[in-house]
Parts: C-alpha cells; sequence; structure tokens
C-alpha cells in the first residue's frame, strides 16, 4: 500500500472544523463564504511544501477534504482563491499561505514582513515566513472546572513573571512551564490567591511600528490564531497548558484566560494576509461603506473589529472556548473589550454570542469576567453583562485612586465602592463579587508608580510618549521617580499599603497585578506593551518581601471576617438589634448629609458586622495621626496598613496613623 498522502476522492466531511485525524487519515474543514477553492498544503520537516490538495467537498460554506495516509504531527498551511478586490474586501492570493483559523499547535510564531501584505499581482509565495500548523493527536480527559468566586485574582504576563524567577531556569523562563515550579505555586497560596489571570496566551503577532523600533509585543494582545497556545508560551506545544492547569488545579487555583475575541493581528487593510483576511474576511470581521467603497469597522483601535454577530464567529468563539476548558484545564476567561462580543453596532448586553456563551453547557460552568469596554460607539458597558459575568470595575479604581489622592469631595465616593458599587451591580439578583475590584492592571501604572510618579514616562516605547492614559490620578508624594530621599520613599511605601489595605478591606472581588505585592517599578511606563524587558519583567530578587508578607496576611484576615468579606449588600438596616454597616465620622457620630457634603472630609469609619463578626475599619488619608472615637465596648486592632505606627487607645478613642486604613476588631467571647 502506498504511505503518500492522497486526497480520497469526496471522503471528507465537514461537521468539525480544522484538522481531525481519524482511521482513514485527516479531515480538513475550513469555512468560507467567498472563496472559490481552498488547498491544503504539507510540508516536511525541512519546511518545503511537499504536496497541495483542493478541498472538493462544499456544503453550508465549508470547504472538506479528507487526506489519507497522514495523521497527527503532520505540518499543514492552507491557500484560498477567490476575488482580489481591496476596496470590497476581498483579498484571496493563492501565493499566500494561511494558517488555519482552527489550528491548534504551530511550530513557531508569527513575524512581521512585507511580503505578507503585497499586493496579488507583486505577490511572492510566503509559505517559509508562515507558521505551519501541527495536526493534533487525541484529546485529553476532559477537565472539570469547579466554578467558584475567586476570593483574589491575579493577573499576570507569562513571560514577564518568570523571566527573573530564581527557581525557573533555563529554558522553562518565559512559559507557562515555568508557572509549575514549586516555589511559583507556593508564592500564589502564600498570598492566598484563588485564581490566577494569564494574560492572553493565543498565538499573536507584534504591531506593525515595533520592528523597525526593535521592540516587540510583550502582553499578547493581538492575537492571530485563537485555538492555538503561543509557541513562545507553550515550545512543546499546548499540552504544556494541560499540565500547568492541573497542577494549578491540584493547588487549588483556578487558572483564567485572558481572551482577545474583538479583533486580530491582521490589522487594517494594509496589515499581513495571515489567516482569516485571506480565508473570508467579509465573514470574520466587520465593514462599513463609504464612497462605494467598503473599509474595515475599527472599534478596537486597532486596525479591525471581529464580526461577532455572525455565526460561523460565534462557532469559531465558542469552540475555542471550550477547547481551553475541556482539552487545556482552564477554569474560566476574561474577556478583552467584552462589548465587541455584544457588538450591534452599539452594544447590546442580549446580544446573541453573549447568550450563547452564558447557555452553553461547558462555558456555563465556568468562570466569565467581562472587561466591559471598547473604543467604539456605545462601548462603555459597565454592569450591563449579567449575573452570569463578573465585570472589571474601573470606577473603583478611579474613585479610590482620587480619594487617596487628595481631591475633593470623595468621601462618599469612597464608601460606595468599598461597600461594593451597589449603584452598579445590584440588579437582577447580582452580588457585590460581580464587581472586580483593582487599582492597578497591565494597561496603566504600578501602584508603586502610582505614587512614585505624576506624569506617565513611555519614552521607551518609540512614540514620544504620545501612548498611554494621561489621566492616572497618581502623585510622586514630592520627587518625580525614583529617589534616595528616606522620608519620600517612606512616604510611598506606606501609601501603597493603605491603598492595598483599601482593596481587601471593600466589598466585590479584589484583584491585583503581578508584582504590586512585591513593590514593583515599569519606571513610570503606563503603556508596557511593547516592553519584553526589565521594564515588565518582575524583578523577584529585589521584591519587597515585607510587603509581601503584607498582602498575604490582607487576604486572611478578610477570609478570616465575613464582615469584610460576605457576598451581600449592605443595607444598614436594623436586623435583631444590629446593623450589617454604620458609617462614622472620626468623632464617633453617624456620618450626616452634612459629612458627607463635606468637600474637605478626608476620614471615614465603617462599622460592619455579620453575625457574631464585628469589624472597624477607618480610612484616613491626612498627613497627621487623627484621634476617632470608638463605638462603646473594647476593640483590638486587626490588620492596620503602617505597621511601624502603633496604634494608641485611649478612653475611647484610637490614634490613627496618618495616611493609613486601620481595621480594628471586637474580641469574641
Amino acid at each position: 500500500m502506498s504511505s503518500t498522502p492522497a486526497l480520497v476522492p469526496h471522503g471528507g466531511h465537514t461537521d468539525h472544523l480544522g484538522a481531525t485525524a481519524t482511521a482513514e487519515g485527516v479531515n480538513f474543514a475550513v469555512y468560507s463564504e467567498s472563496a472559490s477553492a481552498i488547498w491544503v498544503c504539507l510540508f516536511d520537516e525541512q519546511d518545503k511544501e511537499i504536496e497541495r490538495f483542493e478541498l472538493d467537498m462544499h456544503q453550508d460554506n465549508v470547504h472538506a477534504g479528507l487526506i489519507a495516509n497522514i495523521g497527527p504531527g503532520a505540518r499543514y498551511g492552507l491557500r484560498a482563491d477567490g476575488p482580489y478586490d481591496p476596496d470590497q474586501g476581498y483579498f484571496f492570493d493563492p501565493n499566500k499561505l494561511l494558517v488555519d483559523p482552527y489550528a491548534r499547535h504551530l511550530d513557531r510564531v508569527f513575524v512581521r514582513s512585507p511580503r505578507l501584505r503585497l499586493a496579488r499581482e507583486d505577490a511572492v509565495d510566503t509559505a517559509e515566513l508562515v507558521p505551519k500548523a501541527i495536526v493534533p493527536g487525541g484529546g485529553n480527559d476532559p477537565a472539570q472546572p469547579r466554578k467558584k468566586v475567586p476570593g483574589l485574582y491575579y493577573e499576570l504576563n507569562v513571560r514577564g513573571f518568570t523571566m527573573r524567577h530564581p527557581s525557573v531556569q533555563g529554558p522553562l523562563r518565559g512559559t507557562v512551564a515555568g508557572l509549575t515550579t514549586r516555589r511559583v505555586i507556593d508564592h500564589f497560596k502564600h498570598l492566598g490567591v484563588d485564581a490566577v489571570q494569564l494574560m492572553p496566551t493565543a498565538a499573536w503577532i507584534d504591531e506593525g511600528h515595533l520592528p523597525q523600533l526593535g521592540l516587540t509585543n510583550a502582553w499578547g494582545y493581538n492575537p492571530v490564531a485563537y485555538f492555538a497556545v503561543d509557541p513562545r508560551l507553550a515550545p512543546r506545544g499546548p499540552q504544556e497548558m494541560r499540565v500547568m492547569t492541573d497542577a494549578y488545579r491540584k493547588a487549588g487555583i483556578s487558572v483564567i484566560l485572558d481572551v482577545v475575541y474583538n479583533h486580530t493581528g491582521e490589522g487594517d487593510s494594509q496589515g499581513p494576509i495571515l489567516s482569516m483576511m485571506g480565508l473570508d474576511p467579509q465573514t470574520y470581521y466587520r465593514w462599513v461603506e463609504v464612497d462605494g467603497k467598503k473599509q474595515l469597522v475599527n472599534d478596537t483601535g486597532t486596525g479591525n473589529t471581529l464580526r461577532c454577530d455572525h455565526p460561523a464567529v460565534q462557532r469559531l468563539v465558542i469552540e475555542s472556548l471550550r477547547y481551553y476548558v475541556e482539552e487545556l484545564g482552564a477554569s474560566g476567561f476574561r474577556f478583552d473589550l467584552a462589548t465587541i462580543l455584544g457588538r450591534d453596532p452599539g452594544f447590546n448586553p442580549e446580544a446573541e454570542m453573549l447568550e450563547k456563551i452564558k447557555t452553553d453547557p461547558v462555558l456555563k460552568k465556568a468562570i466569565l469576567v467581562a472587561e466591559p469596554w471598547d473604543p467604539g460607539p456605545g462601548g462603555y458597558g459597565l454592569g450591563k453583562f449579567g449575573k452570569e459575568f463578573a465585570e472589571h470595575n474601573d470606577t473603583y479604581r478611579d474613585e479610590v485612586r482620587a480619594f487617596w489622592k487628595g481631591e475633593n469631595g470623595k468621601i462618599g465616593a469612597l464608601a460606595g465602592k468599598v461597600s461594593g458599587s451597589a449603584e452598579i451591580f445590584d440588579v437582577a439578583g447580582r452580588k457585590p463579587s460581580a464587581g472586580v475590584n483593582m487599582l492597578a492592571v497591565h494597561d496603566g501604572f504600578t501602584l508603586r508608580d502610582l505614587v512614585s510618579y505624576h506624569d506617565k514616562h513611555n519614552e521607551a516605547n518609540g512614540e514620544h510618549n504620545r501612548d498611554g492614559h494621561n489621566h492616572n490620578s497618581s502623585w510622586n508624594c514630592g520627587v518625580e521617580g525614583e529617589t534616595d530621599d528616606e522620608a519620600i520613599n517612606h512616604a510611598r511605601k506606606r501609601d501603597v499599603r493603605a491603598l492595598l489595605a483599601t482593596l481587601f478591606l471593600s466589598r466585590g472581588t479584589p484583584l491585583i497585578q503581578q508584582g504590586d505585592e512585591m513593590y514593583r517599578t515599569q519606571q513610570g511606563n503606563n503603556n508596557a506593551y511593547a516592553q519584553d524587558n526589565e521594564i515588565t519583567w518582575v524583578d523577584w530578587e529585589n521584591g519587597d518581601g515585607a510587603l509581601v508578607d503584607f498582602v498575604g496576611a490582607l487576604k486572611s484576615f478578610r477570609k478570616a471576617h465575613p464582615a469584610v468579606s460576605h457576598d451581600h449588600w449592605l443595607t444598614g438596616q436594623d436586623r435583631n438589634g444590629a446593623r450589617d454597616v454604620m458609617w462614622l465620622h472620626p468623632d464617633g457620630r453617624e456620618m450626616t448629609v452634612a459629612d458627607w457634603n463635606d468637600s474637605g472630609a478626608s476620614v471615614l469609619g465603617m462599622h460592619l458586622r455579620h453575625k457574631d463578626d464585628e469589624v472597624l475599619v477607618w480610612f484616613n488619608r491626612r498627613v497627621e495621626p487623627v484621634v476617632a472615637r470608638l463605638p462603646a465596648g473594647e476593640w483590638a486592632v486587626g490588620i492596620q496598613s503602617d505597621q511601624s505606627f502603633e496604634v494608641a487607645f485611649t478612653e475611647g478613642t484610637a490614634t490613627l496613623s496618618p495616611r493609613s486604613v486601620v481595621a480594628l476588631v471586637r474580641p469574641k467571647a
């Protein structure tokens, strides 16, 4: 019997998209409404194209074919033919080798080249420039994620987190395998992390302007192949991801993947032709007609927008999400620019794409988190994603920063944020945990830089400091940037501790970003997406161990005190002789309307009760100590942000340290 690959005439099936190994060979199926022909190209280990087969089965816009005498491990790419008319949104060119949108495993990373975007009449074969997909073998036993509300999210970038970790050596650095070392997992357990949130892992490509600047994309928010883990992160294949998620599940930690179903790295009409743009751009991307010509909609600010209201795109999204859950063991997802999922062309919270995610029998068991905004029209959707989703709460970040910065009139906003942002989330049966509270995430200052820089310093990005947010609600404690002034450095660390204490003593679900627990700096860069270097790599050797311990203590305190963490809305109403919250003025009385309206108010007490647990939290942003009168009875310090200051109790009062948070507890009988 011949072992030469051969197309089985009309032997293909259209049930499963992508490459599926069978007893007869490998079945290939590709969706395209406008391609006139699609070929599967096979490559040998020297990257030479050895065979090319046109898919001969066409049904419901799926091109399919069965190739005999090949199996798992075979390397392949696609070519497609059809109209070439860029003004009407068609870019078909058989010279362009294309990556299967359903590829599970790629043999190399994506690299930019001008040849990837040459016009058809000038085109040369791009096969040598494009990663080859590898036919997958048998799958893993399906993972069984247990949906639980995380008590603490930890956002990390795989490369940045592991590149300088002392226990991650050699080729493991910068990979998901590097996350499986015992000391890395022990760090998360020490902090009390319930879920690690990995920044994008799907295979991505650099933005067009970066190579000439000598920079590369460090974050991964520019995906091309949604199913494939980027070879930089999993050089030995997607199984590395499953090994990692299994290890974390055993440690009691969920793994959440940051997914980017809003655009791809193919960019605008001048971008590289790598996959969907060469297979079926009208299906996969949103377009608008202007003066008789079609233009890509750019609701993401990245050149294109995924067409999430099309059934083929919805299938791609659902099936890739299910793959990550069932095959690679993910426990959930954080959806980048999630309002694109409901683009209609504004935001429709009842859009079909969102409903499919919420009701899918596999995905409804997963943790679902939305970044509830995008740059497009009607793109701010905070609070609109329904009870199935948690949502990143940027209002928490903004208002808590504003309070500690010293802005006037923020005492009421602080109370609203630390009690769970009820004005946003207390609807339709949602709980405070629906709000993911953060002070700093990847796109912005680190906590250390937040209190060390008044302005951003993004010069290293090569855009003359024009990129990144200008409104950061940051402060520098008297000197811009790093300093040897001990008093300023003490003030900065004191402020970071107060911010972290505020976060952990708030209703809602706390999130911290990598390194903030050890006082990490990015040298004032608030948009370090292109800095795959020491700017974004966590400096483990010089981390602040005392701050790490403090964060772990905050999580332990939160967990031990349901008065702080219980997932219910505070009402202030008297129930069985007790109220779940009272807001106190430092002179001991309950806050009055006049107190709330005092624009200079800088001290607030939050008296919490849940059953027999009683906690009194004081927030003091003044630069001097404050004497606060306490409710009658005995109190003791539970946890305080400024551990260099001893809280003095005298005749029913407590002296609070400057710029601090103190949680007092009522000793139990």
